[in-house]
């Protein structure tokens, strides 16, 4: 009966858990479905197959395929394959650090080549115009611009160099991991 009382009480603290790393989920963009989701396979003691995950979540089964969809392009969640199954089955990467650099270095490569993109779009225009423009003000203009522009690529350098220093794991050199509950000194 104590047996029962405390592995009730243990599900109840993994319900707030899930429910709060639902809801930090957000912050990185992932609707909160998809973080109960990831919350349910961060707990799991197995590796769980698509149904098994529905019935924890009480989600549709599309909701669910798309949201561990989602869990895979991030690489917060794994496929695995059990023997004498058919069906897929999914673990949660719980390497914090793994999730949160494969997160930021994805985000800040894509904003970046989306910058540079448009850059090499308007480039060439903008340099012909700051040496051959029609008028003084267009020429200043986009002299103006150009300058605004180099420097916003210094800002796209240096998380260049962030999101390589997180992929390298020099971030920790930093930065340095401390284990879980030693106490910092900073709040």
């Amino acid at each position: 009966m104590v047996a029962d009382n405390d592995i009730q009480k243990i599900e109840e603290s993994r319900d707030i858990m899930i429910s709060a790393i639902a809801q930090t989920m957000v912050i990185y963009g992932v609707t909160p479905s998809v973080g109960r989701i990831y919350g349910v396979l961060y707990f799991a003691d197995k590796a769980l197959n698509l149904d098994e995950i529905k019935d924890q979540v009480a989600m549709s089964k599309g909701s669910v395929s798309t949201g561990l969809r989602d869990l895979l392009d991030t690489e917060m969640v794994i496929k695995v394959w059990k023997k004498g199954d058919r069906k897929d089955h999914y673990i949660a990467d719980k390497d914090f650090f793994k999730n949160f650099f494969a997160f930021f270095t994805k985000m800040l490569r894509q904003e970046r080549n989306i910058t540079l993109r448009a850059y090499e779009q308007v480039e060439g225009t903008l340099k012909d115009i700051a040496q051959n423009g029609d008028s003084e003000e267009a020429k200043e203009t986009a002299k103006g611009d150009l300058e605004d522009i180099n420097q916003t690529m210094t800002y796209f350098d240096w998380t260049l160099r962030l999101a390589n220093a997180m992929e390298s794991r020099e971030i920790f050199e930093h930065f340095p991991k401390y284990k879980g509950g030693e106490h910092t000194g900073q709040e």
